[in-house]
């Protein structure tokens, strides 16, 4: 048998080296050997990017070395492709046979030649913009899937659909949520022996998650598993009943906010592979609301949320689960990089399959791949939420954590010590790294909470203690408090063997290579790669864009090619925007493909100047503008940013020409005329009244700002 498998191993590894050698000649896909589990499992990683991490371990480590720490300093582009978006951008390219296929926000997706960047067919899914309101970070995408002649998509409105991979053209399109519902998808589909793996977004607005399987030759349900129990805590006829009935139900009380706001645990990101035990592993997201008082009041642990958890690949049946902030009560999810490596853990050092995470609690995990039993966990950055894990890797908690009344400022918030941004492992030197980061929060209870499914209703405020006024030194102090690094992760000591300082949050993901090498880029712009063993930074680029996403490297005819994916956008520049108060509007994002001795130029990105004067005089009492921090609070910061400083993804609204007109606002904000555009009705949750304290306290923000900076 072994015999048999190395000689099918050395065959395809042939066919591979072939397909190379005659990739930029001939980039049809139809004519190239089958990619399916055999062929990934047999292959990956090599000198294409067959799959989401890399290969099914999820390590994005490449074994390409042409491009090492002697010679990366003559790294430069040679070529770019415009996307067709303003809005963020975080996908990780796809490589085979020749083209690369990557996504934009809306889930356009594009084919191009990856040796030249030269277009061969792009797919709009044509989403309807007012679904953008459903998107709790940004309307993005990360990434699609290539199994045989089909790429696999997620759309954000809730479709999955296969595409002809040589035309773009629609294989077939199925519907995987209750649209009526506040449902998105973000994530990257995963294709495992013939079986299309998809989950969900919406935990903030009041949904249900779970993951499915859908069959690749015509979109067909194969099993679905819910992440938290029906309502009702009645079967659902789905291969999840099982693990409710034993171990699920019992962990939620029988009323609280989840039996109508759906309980949460969406499914929003980390899908893997373990061929070895032939088991799904999934991260599950938070719990909704946020606020497990409100959410559950019987103070249960609320399984699966927030947890890690194992099933059957054919069946999707329950094998088992680790849940890393028990009770979440945070946004705490568990959706973050799952990697599996081998460890020298066991006895003499010998290897142990184990599968690693670092989620927004800020511990990092090693568990046994195949039981889900905890081995390790310590904090990799500031915690002051739990004193950290007890023997079985529950966290001990602060008292404080579980909000009250008072505010509890928090690390990490709900932004997370690490967030959606790939991990990547090194199994040279044994060493995971995480684009880690500081985002403090003030926790406290909403006390204007009302069951509200279909809008961001987290159980927590985000107004308090928010002056109307800010002062310019809190301002300061709060942009200084925000932080980022890059950390080189020992799993085996669990502790930091080097770390690198970011001027500010929310790095991008990571590329490791066998060329020792570590890349990463920045939501400033800037493009790095450092030393694998120590840090040592070796090189950098300007991107003139923001640079989140997660950067591949591959190789055609002998020359090996580093990209990354540009944006400027997520969650980050919507909810953090007073970060990055910029004066003017950015435009399209980018794909950005480097080689040695590249001399192609990024192009100046055609900035929109913004016109930063009030628009208004200032209106309102100081009750009114009280009120106008509540409610923008509530409604308004997700998109606009905080204390209405928008980074200029979506329109600042102090500069806004809506805001010198009551009529015209109401027209906005009320009736939804630009619905098109993204901006819908919010005639249900906001009254008149409260509608004209947001646009009071807007333009008091906008005069704020004026006599600052002056």
């Amino acid at each position: 048998m072994q015999l048999r498998l190395t000689l099918i191993a050395l065959l395809l590894a042939l066919t591979a080296c072939e397909q190379r050698e005659h990739a930029s000649s001939d980039t049809n896909p139809a004519k190239q050997a089958t990619i399916d589990t055999n062929f990934i499992e047999a292959t990956s990683p090599n000198a294409e990017w067959l799959t989401h991490g890399g290969s099914y371990t999820e390590q994005r480590h490449s074994p390409l070395d042409t491009i090492n720490t002697e010679n990366v300093a003559t790294l430069g582009v040679t070529w770019t492709y415009d996307l067709a978006t303003n809005r963020g951008v975080e996908a990780t390219p796809i490589i085979a046979n020749g083209v690369m296929y990557v996504t934009s926000a809306w889930s356009v997706v594009y084919a191009l030649d990856a040796k030249t960047g030269e277009e061969l067919w792009v797919y709009d899914p044509e989403v309807d913009r007012a679904v953008g309101v459903k998107a709790c970070c940004d309307v993005v995408n990360r990434g699609v899937a290539i199994y045989g002649d089909k790429i696999l998509v997620g759309v954000i409105d809730g479709r999955l659909e296969a595409l002809d991979a040589k035309t773009g053209k629609i294989a077939w399109s199925t519907i995987t949520v209750d649209q009526a519902k506040p449902y998105t998808i973000t994530g990257t589909p995963r294709v495992i022996d013939g079986l299309v793996l998809i989950g969900n977004g919406g935990a903030e607005l009041g949904v249900r998650g779970y993951i499915s399987a859908y069959n690749i030759d015509d979109g067909t349900l194969s099993w679905r598993f819910y992440t938290v129990p029906n309502p009702s805590k009645q079967p659902d006829g789905a291969v999840s009943d099982d693990a409710f009935t034993s171990i699920g139900n019992i962990t939620w009380g029988d009323d609280g906010a989840w039996v109508t706001d759906g309980g949460g645990g969406t499914v929003w990101d980390s899908i893997i592979y373990d061929s070895v035990n032939d088991q799904i592993i999934f991260g599950v997201g938070n719990g909704s609301p946020w606020n497990r008082e409100i959410r559950d009041p019987s103070g249960g642990d609320n399984l699966f949320l927030s947890s890690i958890v194992a099933v059957d690949v054919k069946t999707g049946t329950y094998k088992w689960h680790f849940q890393t902030t028990p009770g979440d009560n945070w946004d705490y999810t568990a959706t973050q990089s799952l990697i599996l490596a081998n460890l020298p853990l066991g006895e003499n050092g010998a290897e142990r399959r184990v599968v690693m995470q670092a989620p927004k609690n800020g511990f990092f995990y090693v568990l046994d791949a195949e039981t889900g039993v905890f081995i390790s966990g310590e904090a990799f950055g500031p915690v002051n939420w739990a004193t950290g894990l007890d023997e079985s890797g529950r966290p001990v908690e602060v008292a404080a954590a579980r909000y009250g009344t008072v505010p509890y400022l928090q690390l990490p918030g709900p932004l997370g010590a690490h967030n959606w941004h790939p991990m990547a492992y090194n199994p040279i030197h044994k060493l995971a790294y995480i684009p880690a980061q500081e985002i403090p929060q003030a926790y406290s209870l909403d006390p204007l909470w009302d069951s509200k499914p279909a809008v961001w209703n987290t159980g927590a405020d985000f107004a308090a203690g928010t002056p109307v006024d800010m002062p310019p030194e809190l301002m300061k102090f709060l942009r200084a408090s925000l932080k980022g690094r890059l950390i080189a992760w020992d799993p085996v000591k669990q502790e930091a063997r080097w770390t690198v300082e970011h001027e500010n949050a929310w790095n991008g993901g990571i590329l490791s290579t066998a060329g020792n090498l570590v890349f990463q880029g920045k939501l400033g712009g800037e493009f790095s790669a450092y030393n694998a063993a120590n840090g040592t930074p070796l090189w950098h680029y300007d991107l003139k864009s923001g640079a989140v996403a997660g950067p591949v490297t591959y190789e055609i005819d002998g020359i090996q090619y580093v990209t990354i994916t540009t944006g400027w956008g997520s969650g980050y520049a919507l909810h953090a925007g007073y970060a990055y108060d910029k004066k003017v509007s950015p435009t399209v994002g980018k794909v950005v493909t480097f080689k040695l001795g590249g001399t192609a130029d990024i192009a100046d990105p055609e900035m929109i100047p913004i016109d930063r004067t009030p628009k208004s005089e200032r209106i309102g009492t100081a009750e009114t503008l009280q009120s106008g921090v509540v409610h923008y609070a509530r409604n308004c910061l997700v998109c606009h940013g905080p204390v209405a400083i928008s980074s200029g993804v979506l329109p600042d609204l102090r500069w806004s020409s809506y805001t010198a007109d009551s009529d015209a606002w109401q027209a906005v904000v009320s009736e939804g005329v630009l619905a098109d555009s993204g901006m819908v009705s919010f005639s249900k949750l906001l009254t008149p009244e409260e509608i004209e304290a947001i646009r009071a306290y807007v333009i008091s923000q906008a005069h704020n700002a004026v006599a600052q900076e002056n």
